[in-house]
């Protein structure tokens, strides 16, 4: 029995020993890595993909971007590794840009690649690109040596601060395969000096097929779920809504021809310019009809908008989901969306400018 218990700890040990020895085990050097932040990718038109990123090296050294032309997402880390010194680690990659024109063709093979792989985190934030963004980096670098790291705290600032629609990984994936929703993405406009927000991308299944502009955006981003928005400006009104909070509420009459949305909005006025004298209490109740009846016409205007685009990033859909009862299949739901009324109402309880003179 010791005879039989020696052989097994040998055996251990030289097991042990040989995966020490092996040359192809990883065992780098911090200073032979360089962990990457982001990728940027897009068509060069010849069925190859252009992957871009920044070097960012743990040592004192100037940036620079990276490129490659390749025809797998893979493909490009490889190259990468031939090409520079150290080894790029994508296991703090952060953020996925993708150029406007592929994300019209579909991007679910280049995301199920990104998420089959166990490095990469799921919390990845993925955006859409208009303009040439290797532009704006090459331009931005000398003023701004650690931009891919700005444009990290930026995303992950307005995910949580509201404002913006910033969606990770998992939270695409999820809408993606679900049969009562449609994913979303931020867009962003590249050029030579600026990198600025224009409004929320919409996907049927994995194309991009619309966007909402900005005008309609912080619409959107109210009645998508219960929201909170730090600024709602109403140009056209003179007025401007702070610290506003919604509640929305959906129904479905029972033949699925009717939505009935009911939209309770908290806030306070922070800047009024216009011409009525908003301490008067009567000149005050005016104000607040107008604003809800513009919010009631935008949000109409936008929800007949997705009907057209026959997408539903709502989740109305699952207002026809109930016990005991076969759910409805996604092309069911659809035509019935398609032609369905629409009623919204707003219930609007906001606060006064405060501390102003008489």
């Amino acid at each position: 029995m010791k005879q039989l218990q020696r052989m097994l700890i040998i055996g251990l040990i030289g097991i042990l020993g040989m995966t020490a020895c092996s040359p192809f085990v990883e065992n780098n050097t911090i200073e032979e890595i360089a962990p990457v932040i982001f990728w940027y990718i897009k068509e060069t038109g010849d069925g190859k993909l252009k992957i871009s990123t920044l070097a960012p090296p743990l040592v004192k050294e100037q940036k620079r971007l990276l490129t490659q032309e390749v025809h797998l997402l893979k493909q490009g880390g490889k190259e990468f590794n031939l090409n520079y010194y150290r080894e790029l680690k994508n296991g703090q990659l952060r953020m996925l840009l993708l150029d406007e024109k592929i994300s019209k063709k579909g991007i679910r093979q280049l995301v199920n690649t990104v998420l089959t792989d166990p490095a990469i985190s799921q919390r990845l934030y993925l955006v859409i690109v208009t303009g040439d963004l290797d532009d704006y980096i090459n331009y931005q670098l000398t003023k701004q040596p650690d931009l891919d790291y700005f444009l990290y705290r930026m995303f992950k600032h307005y995910e949580k601060q509201g404002d913006i629609n910033i969606v990770n990984l998992h939270q695409f994936m999820k809408k993606l395969y679900s049969p009562y929703a449609d994913p979303v993405l931020p867009i962003f406009k590249a050029n030579h000096d600026n990198f600025s927000y224009e409004g929320t991308a919409l996907f049927k299944d994995d194309r991009l097929i619309n966007s909402i502009q900005k005008r309609q955006d912080q619409i959107f981003q109210l009645i998508s779920n219960n929201y909170y928005l730090k600024t709602l400006a109403l140009p056209s009104l003179s007025v401007s809504l702070g610290k506003v909070r919604s509640k929305v509420e959906m129904a479905l009459n029972h033949d699925y021809s009717i939505l009935t949305m009911k939209v309770k909005l908290e806030g306070r006025i922070e800047e009024y310019l216009g011409g009525k004298n908003i301490r008067d209490r009567n000149q005050f109740a005016d104000l607040k009809r107008d604003i809800i009846s513009y919010l009631e016409a935008q949000s109409r205007d936008l929800l007949k908008d997705l009907q057209k685009s026959k997408v539903d990033p709502l989740q109305i859909g699952t207002l026809t989901l109930t016990p005991f009862s076969r759910p409805m299949s996604e092309q069911e739901w659809f035509r019935h969306w398609e032609k369905m009324q629409i009623k919204v109402v707003y219930e609007l309880d906001i606060q006064p400018l405060t501390k102003v003179m008489r």
